[in-house]
């Protein structure tokens, strides 16, 4: 079984949207990412890589670091986000490299 992953959710959202919250907790974190089909590596690469293409760079913020969490290392999430620039379009790559940026430069 995976390691538990805690979300940052409760905090930003807790008193405003508990239903989303909980739903974060127990099922996206609590069931989705500890299922063992996927190593916690992989389902990072997976999560930035949705996330890069969709343009979610709040969340995407998040997901960085836990990637690093998760073994993944800046040089290869830049790699990704640079491979991601041909599939996805080159403004969404830009902006993501621009908040790996600010989050590894912290």
């Amino acid at each position: 079984m995976h390691k538990p992953i805690k979300p940052a959710v409760r905090l930003s959202l807790g008193d405003f949207a508990s239903t989303f919250v909980d739903y974060s907790e127990q099922v996206l974190f609590g069931d989705l990412w500890r299922r063992e089909e996927l190593c916690l590596r992989d389902r990072s690469m997976v999560t930035v890589s949705a996330l890069v293409s969709g343009g979610n760079l709040d969340q995407l913020k998040y997901h960085l670091h836990l990637a690093k969490e998760n073994g993944v290392t800046e040089e290869e999430l830049i790699e990704v986000i640079t491979h991601l620039s041909f599939y996805v379009g080159w403004p969404k790559a830009a902006s993501a490299l621009e908040t790996a940026k600010m989050i590894f430069r912290d």
